[in-house]
């Protein structure tokens, strides 16, 4: 039997007995909104819920709308008049609860991210990712529904880490623009939450090692104890290789023949394979490395799943201080190699060849290290127009005063 439902109605409900040492419930329904009704336990515990058929295939359903008192009489009424409103336009609230319920977890994208998407990256930007999603995305976003995310939270999040560190924020931003992007590819949402996130304005290093740096630094390689990361480090100052691509370098990429590295695709910036000249030095210190080499497949073998070393980060911290020079990374040895081309008067794009950019914005950079040698061209030429200018002045002279 059906009655107007009150607080004080549903305050007043008696609980029903146990049936067979089991719990047991009864339910009052409203005389307003048919199927809707309060639900008392034989533990005594209320809740309001609404029956309904669902339109499709007219399978009766049980919706819990919520508990008394928290919901009140009115609003778990108003709640059931949206339902049924819902049902009658063909919806099931039961079923888009449980797909709510079943919808993957941003922590579960991540785990797909790093199992199908990350063995596609370069090592080192995998290694970065990797960190990034332990430490920065799972703490934050890991137990949000993936459809769940808006704009305000990446931005948020963002905001967070720029405040300590402003270039990973970036990074943090790249991944979170290509992860999402993927869930959209993965129908777990059908749209990116990351755009319209401001980046952090980045300005590009400029530290090339000096004269007197480079000397310093030598003599700081020769004397390092370990002899593996001063190779590594001198191989990176005579190629201009990335850390990346030095460290996880195979024998099998260097041709002693025609004096190359052929650097796969798989560990370069660019993911096209990448062919470099060896300088004599460069040639005569990995033939100096595989003389004294126990690894037939890494120049420069390491414990761990990768096979290499994958890290110079102590050793070259006691190395700077060593040579007694602060400020510098290991990737500005890159930067060093192409200041010296583009101050010997190499052209831009045979240093960005070298370097493997395949963008010449990105070596022009380096532009303005050409300045001496432009300066020193310039004032060729003009001694050149000085000297014939002066050969001239000399006869037109002559003239004059003939006439």
């Amino acid at each position: 039997m059906a009655v107007r439902l009150t607080d004080k109605l549903v305050r007043a409900l008696e609980p029903p007995p146990a049936r067979n040492g089991r719990g047991n419930n009864r339910i009052t329904y409203d005389d307003s909104v048919p199927g809707f009704g309060a639900r008392i336990t034989s533990a005594g515990a209320v809740s309001f819920v609404l029956n309904y058929r669902r339109k499709a295939d007219g399978l009766e359903r049980r919706f819990t709308i919520g508990t008394f008192p928290a919901w009140s009489v009115t609003a778990a009424r108003e709640e059931a008049k949206r339902l049924k409103r819902d049902v009658d336009g063909g919806g099931d609230p039961i079923g888009k609860f449980k797909a709510e319920r079943q919808a993957p977890t941003v922590a579960s994208l991540c785990v797909r991210f790093e199992a199908e998407h990350l063995p596609r990256l370069r090592p080192s930007t995998a290694q970065m990712y990797r960190a990034l999603i332990k430490n920065e995305v799972v703490p934050a976003l890991g137990r949000m529904k993936v459809a769940a995310v808006g704009f305000e939270d990446v931005d948020r999040l963002h905001r967070n880490v720029s405040r300590r560190a402003p270039y990973l924020a970036n990074r943090l931003l790249a991944l979170l623009s290509k992860m999402f992007a993927l869930s959209v590819l993965w129908n777990m949402r059908g749209n990116s939450p990351v755009r319209g996130v401001q980046r952090n304005q980045e300005i590009k290093r400029k530290r090339y090692l000096s004269g007197d740096e480079l000397a310093r630094l030598t003599t700081a390689l020769a004397e390092h104890h370990n002899r593996e990361v001063a190779d590594a480090l001198r191989l990176i100052l005579l190629t201009g290789a990335r850390k990346s691509e030095v460290l996880s370098a195979t024998w099998s990429q260097f041709d002693f023949g025609t004096g190359t590295w052929t650097k796969p695709g798989a560990t370069t910036k660019q993911k096209t394979d990448h062919i470099i000249p060896l300088s004599a030095p460069a040639r005569q210190l990995l033939a100096q490395i595989r003389e004294r080499s126990s690894s037939p497949k890494f120049v420069f073998p390491g414990p761990g799943p990768t096979g290499h070393r994958t890290n110079l980060k102590r050793d070259w911290g006691r190395i700077c201080r060593e040579a007694g020079i602060v400020g510098l990374r290991v990737h500005d040895l890159r930067h060093s190699f192409a200041a010296q081309l583009a101050s010997a008067g190499v052209g831009l794009h045979v240093v960005g060849g070298l370097l493997g950019h395949t963008q010449p914005q990105t070596t022009s950079r380096y532009a303005h290290l050409f300045d001496d040698t432009l300066r020193a061209a310039t004032e060729r030429v003009g001694a050149v127009i000085s000297n014939a200018a002066s050969a001239e002045i000399a006869p037109l002279t002559k003239r004059g005063r003939r006439q």
